[in-house]
């Protein structure tokens, strides 16, 4: 009882949790996308706005210019003022968008201002230059009597084409700064109820997703899938997994090889029943699990197992055994007491050898015994002594002596070759390097060696170092299977291996490890006969 509360709990925190994660994804960028289009919308709202702005006030600013009231009568003498006055005023009442309209002569007097306790006055301000303005109008900002504001100027010329004056069309800057904050408030609103409608969207869509996943993180489910996926594959055994209306859902490439003649033919989709044999899809049918079913037309015994929900049968699944692989493990089951006998042999020499040295022991020869066991480790005493005048870094050396007792082992001659010869004082290269570099070589090399179960084939390793002032050579040839052609370019890569997954660092790292000392490392190899590497470092390149 207590598992199953458990079990509920961790199911509702990953609820949680992959709600929190939607929500909070979907939240930064809902934000992030109501941001950058309600900026984008209002800069270029605020732009439209304000050229849309500089062109009213520029045709209203040209219109009065060219108003028959200016171009035809004597600006600074107006014989009816009045007319003027309440025309201006009329038209100023008419534009929503002007705040103010002034009119100034040529001599920089107040012929006409929306306030008009300014009539008559001096105009203080900068006046146009309408030289580097061809067009006889534009807008610009300026500081008045009414303040910060937006002005956009228009000459006025009389009937004889002469420079008479200038209108000023006004807006004040807090006018538009208020229609401006406005316009932002509409903006940040529009993005307020957009990011409300989206999250709304976004908790609904959590939801969806988390149903969908049974509860699970989506990453746990997405490598749950995986998971069964590689192993499905990689099972001796057929997996077929169908509906409850016979449609293959699943089958690995067993099931397609011990079912179908063509090995690439594709299941997924097809309807069991076209497998020619309705043994297949009886668990659908009467929803039991049988063990052991035999199939008529092929050497295959089945498990079927059905898949249930609610009490109703879906699905089923059918596992696949090939008869031939049952027959050929008795055989090898069988075939132990072989192997006893072989590990029996062989405890059987080791026993004869102690059996002579403690007979020997036991007569009091003890010369003869200590000759004969001299005798057993003459061999390996040889070796040693060998790797060890050649070699002169110990640590070099003790490894050496251990690959040696390790080729022993594996039934491979290890032969140093003729007149090896290595110090240290000649080139000083990191012996952790020349460890890592020649013990990965040398392990390379008995895996090539003991790639076939051919004990019949010459297993041999050369492996020599040389070494004079400033240069070292190391060489190791085996007579492995080889290297095939087309995997010469890449042996070096990581990742690169024959030996299966989790493989393939070797090599690399003896590359890195060589070039970044300023080493240089080739290879020559043919198939069924052998690979030699070869390693060289002079003190010019040696980065040591």
């Amino acid at each position: 009882m207590n598992v199953e509360k458990q079990n509920l709990k961790t199911k509702r925190i990953s609820l949680k949790s992959i709600q929190k994660m939607f929500f909070q994804t979907q939240l930064i960028l809902i934000i992030s996308l109501a941001l950058i289009l309600g900026i984008a919308g209002t800069v270029i709202n605020i732009q439209f706005e304000t050229e849309k702005r500089d062109q009213n006030l520029q045709n209203v600013a040209e219109a009065i210019a060219n108003s028959p009231i200016l171009t035809e009568n004597d600006l600074v003498n107006l014989e009816d003022k009045k007319i003027f006055f309440e025309y201006l005023d009329t038209l100023k009442d008419t534009l929503d968008d002007i705040d103010v309209i002034s009119v100034v002569c040529k001599d920089g007097i107040r012929m006409y201002h929306s306030n008009h306790t300014l009539i008559g006055t001096k105009y203080d301000g900068n006046m146009p230059d309408f030289e580097s303005n061809a067009d006889g109008y534009y807008a610009v900002d300026e500081n008045g009597p009414s303040g910060s504001q937006r002005r956009s100027y228009a000459a006025i010329y009389n009937e004889d084409g002469e420079y008479v004056g200038v209108v000023m069309a006004i807006m004040l800057m807090e006018n538009i700064k208020s229609e401006t904050a406005q316009m932002l408030f509409i903006f940040f609103m529009l993005t307020v109820v957009a990011i409300l409608i989206e999250l709304i969207l976004a908790s609904e869509l959590s939801d969806k997703v988390k149903r969908s996943l049974m509860g699970y993180e989506p990453d746990v489910f997405t490598t749950m899938y995986k998971m069964r996926d590689n192993i499905l594959e990689t099972l001796a055994e057929g997996i077929l997994a169908f509906d409850a209306n016979g449609v293959i859902q699943f089958a690995n490439e067993s099931a397609v090889r011990m079912l179908c003649d063509n090995p690439g033919r594709k299941l997924v989709g097809q309807n069991v029943e076209m497998l020619g044999d309705e043994i297949l899809s009886h668990t659908v049918k009467c929803g039991d699990r049988e063990r052991n079913v035999n199939l008529a037309k092929a050497d295959i015994i089945l498990d079927r197992v059905p898949i249930k929900e609610g009490g109703d049968t879906v699905g089923a699944v059918t596992i696949l055994h090939n008869r031939a692989e049952y027959t050929k493990l008795m055989e090898e089951l069988s075939g132990t007491r072989y192997l006893v006998d072989s590990m029996r042999a062989n405890n059987h020499d080791f026993t004869n050898k102690l059996h002579v040295i403690l007979g020997l022991i036991q007569m009091e020869m003890y010369d003869e015994a200590s000759s004969y066991i001299q005798n057993i480790t003459m061999v390996q005493r040889e070796n040693i002594s060998k790797v060890m005048k050649a070699v002169g870094e110990p640590a070099v050396a003790a490894l050496l002596i251990g690959k040696i007792a390790r080729a022993s082992e594996l039934n491979v001659k290890f032969v140093l070759r003729e007149g090896c010869c290595y110090s240290p004082a000649d080139i000083n290269l990191p012996s952790e390097m020349l460890i890592t570099v020649i013990g990965n070589l040398l392990d390379n090399a008995f895996d090539a060696m003991n790639q076939s179960n051919d004990y019949k084939q010459h297993k041999e390793l050369l492996f020599g170092i040389y070494s004079k002032p400033k240069a070292v050579l190391i060489t190791v040839d085996d007579t492995g299977s080889g290297i095939k052609s087309e995997d010469m370019e890449i042996i070096f890569e990581k990742g690169y291996s024959t030996k299966g997954e989790g493989r393939g660092t070797g090599l690399y790292q003896v590359k890195s490890m060589v070039e970044n000392l300023g080493g240089k490392i080739t290879v020559e190899s043919q198939e069924g006969v052998g690979t030699s590497f070869t390693i060289s470092f002079t003190k010019e390149s040696a980065n040591v």
